[in-house]
């Protein structure tokens, strides 16, 4: 499923506000990830309604929900910053794509670098790896999340460009 011209409009607006700049006006009310992600997708800015899933080397669960309608959100994956298996490759990032997802924010790895930064997608993670993962389908969906001390709700609003990643309180 696909998002309508006047949501993409709408996604590519909210998604052209420079953190810096949503930092300065909302201050306190946004968390502010200090761990340095790369971004690594077509698109640099994206923003969105947070799904989650915390899962470690098992990317099924990633597999599943970003087959799903994802009507313009950003899924987080907490992978527990390993980088010993990629979370995600260019046929799960191309599904995203085909179902309305805004981005996806690895705290782990990715592979296929060079195909997904060829897709309409945002995407951050913190590196890549071209080691396949298990597909057994451990993990757990819409849960909160901690990384880099940040805590992150399945519904807040997530915002990533170049300069970093804030998410509501």
């Amino acid at each position: 499923m696909t998002a309508s011209p006047a949501n993409d409009s709408a996604a590519h607006q909210a998604a052209a506000i420079s953190t810096a700049d949503l930092y300065d006006e909302r201050g306190e009310e946004l968390a502010s990830i200090a761990l340095q992600f790369q971004s690594l997708g077509g698109h640099s800015r994206f923003s969105g309604p947070v799904r989650t899933i915390r899962c470690l080397e098992d990317n099924a669960l990633v597999k599943s929900t970003l087959g799903s309608p994802g009507n313009g959100a950003v899924l987080v994956v907490d992978g527990n910053g390993s980088l010993r298996t990629a979370l995600m490759g260019d046929m799960i990032a191309a599904s995203a794509v085909a179902n309305g997802w805004a981005g996806v924010v690895i705290h782990g790895a990715i592979r296929d670098r060079e195909a997904i930064a060829d897709l309409p997608l945002g995407v951050k993670a913190l590196g890549s790896n071209p080691r396949k993962s298990a597909k057994a389908g451990a993990g757990e969906t819409d849960v909160d999340l901690l990384i880099d001390g940040v805590t992150i709700r399945p519904g807040a609003t997530i915002w990533c460009d170049p300069d970093g990643i804030l998410v509501e309180r």
